[in-house]
């Protein structure tokens, strides 16, 4: 009976745009005027007797299937690694290089083909530095810093709705009307969820955590940044006083509904620049440090990967909303639309904005391919899902899976924006309304979790 051999390798590739490139992840495009730190494409290569897999952390804000599609045909050129063992996701930095358009903000394209190569880069070096390994799996939970961005209002609160003209329920990131909360709309997930990997020699090689926030975004517009996901890789990097081929990385969890900013609570973060980042990395980075110590190392993981690819059904305008959103765009200058830092009377705005989104979301085939993966690295498993996918999502498909280290990397081989559990689309909200950033059927999240699952039991 072959001992199973296991190696790993890790590598990162600079991909910070230069100033002016376009910036998304707002309702409208800024520009790179300013660059804090540096953003990176970062691979972690695993290898067994049989079955190699990459999977690669992005600082930007989304990246779509047909792009990422293109990316994996070229590493697996470069490297021969199988496109359907090759997990690529966007940490959801607003920060970074645009190379999707979203709302009012066009791609980039020259920094989306110069992107391209690089990501490839990042696992062609990965693979170069394999070498003998052992892993890790670990979860700490760190409640705090996580709170639900949904919020019931008063009954005298006006929620309003662009797209369909009526009223919301809830109110997404209600700013300027905290007097008007009653309570949030839905639990988070607490887990700081890790993957540790080390050489056989005990030096660091790698490690990949997973925290279901959003992002922080304590910066002025115009600045290019990775936000905290490169502060707590730099945190812990520095903890665990590992080498300068280390590689930290931290991946977006199950965060559709869910931020930092706590709404109820508005004075308990500093507010100057990046302070804030640093507090709550620094804070993840410390907590799982600490954890380390309980963690039982695996000289001779097994790999395994599960891919799959629905056809779900894209939401579309019905013909007379169609006819009245071009009647809105034809008479809208969107070239002098300015918007307010807080939704509240931005309402206009917002109605031209997305009778906008209407007409393009109407261009879209009536069904895409939605991808889904599964990872299993010895005794953990990764999903990975195309998405911005609501905590309730998370949570489901870790009390489903107890006994196997599971977590899920969202924004992961593509995106097909919010993707809200079926009974969210009755309360409304930013996140469910119809545009290129929200376009599956409701029931989209259901049939996607459910496949997962099966995904899983075929383990």
């Amino acid at each position: 009976m072959s001992i199973n051999i296991f190696n790993a390798g890790a590598a990162k590739i600079n991909i910070t745009p230069p100033l002016g490139t376009l910036i998304n992840g707002d309702f409208i495009a800024h520009y790179a005027r300013e660059i804090h730190d540096h953003l990176y494409s970062k691979a972690l290569v695993l290898q067994d007797n049989k079955t190699t897999i990459a999977i690669v952390v992005v600082d930007i804000c989304t990246m779509q299937k047909d792009f990422l599609d293109d990316v994996k045909s070229e590493i697996f050129k470069q490297t021969g690694i199988s496109p359907n063992n090759i997990l690529i996701s966007s940490t959801h930095t607003h920060a970074g290089g645009s190379i999707e358009s979203l709302l009012l903000s066009p791609a980039d394209l020259p920094y989306r083909k110069k992107l391209t190569s690089l990501i490839g880069q990042s696992v062609y070096r990965a693979k170069q530095n394999l070498r003998p390994a052992k892993i890790a799996f670990g979860n700490v939970n760190v409640p705090e810093h996580v709170v639900c961005r949904r919020y019931f209002m008063k009954p005298d609160y006006i929620a309003l709705n662009p797209v369909t003209g009526g009223l919301d329920k809830v109110k997404t990131n209600p700013l300027g009307d905290e007097d008007k909360i009653e309570k949030r709309v839905a639990a988070t997930d607490p887990g700081l969820s890790f993957i540790a990997v080390q050489g056989t020699d005990n030096k660091w090689i790698s490690l990949l955590a997973n925290y279901s926030m959003h992002y922080v975004g304590d910066w002025k517009n115009g600045t290019v940044t990775a936000d905290y996901f490169g502060v707590f890789a730099r945190q812990i990097q520095s903890k665990l006083q590992a080498g300068s081929d280390f590689i930290g990385i931290l991946t977006n969890g199950t965060s559709g509904d869910a931020n930092i900013v706590d709404f109820l609570q508005p004075g308990r973060y500093p507010k100057a620049d990046f302070v804030k980042g640093e507090l709550i990395a620094e804070d993840l980075a410390e907590k799982l440090f600490h954890s380390l110590k309980d963690v039982e190392w695996k000289y001779n993981p097994s790999l395994s990967v599960q891919y799959k690819e629905l056809s779900v059904l894209v939401r579309k305008p019905s013909l007379n909303e169609l006819e009245v959103s071009k009647k809105i765009v034809a008479e809208t200058n969107f070239e002098n639309m300015i918007l307010k830092e807080s939704h509240t009377g931005n309402e206009d705005s917002f109605k031209r904005i997305y009778a906008r989104e209407q007409i393009l979301l109407n261009e879209y085939p009536d069904t895409i391919l939605f991808p889904i993966q599964a990872l299993r690295i010895g005794s953990g498993i990764i999903g990975g899902l195309g998405g911005e996918f609501f905590s309730e999502t998370g949570l489901w498909l870790k009390q489903k899976n107890p006994g196997c280290n599971y977590f899920t990397i969202c924004l992961a081989n593509g995106y097909a924006g919010y993707v809200p559990p079926a009974h969210e689309f009755e309360l409304g909200g930013y996140e469910t309304w119809r545009c290129r950033s929200s376009f599956l059927e409701p029931n989209a999240e259901e049939t996607i979790r459910n496949a997962m699952m099966e995904l899983i039991q075929n383990f």
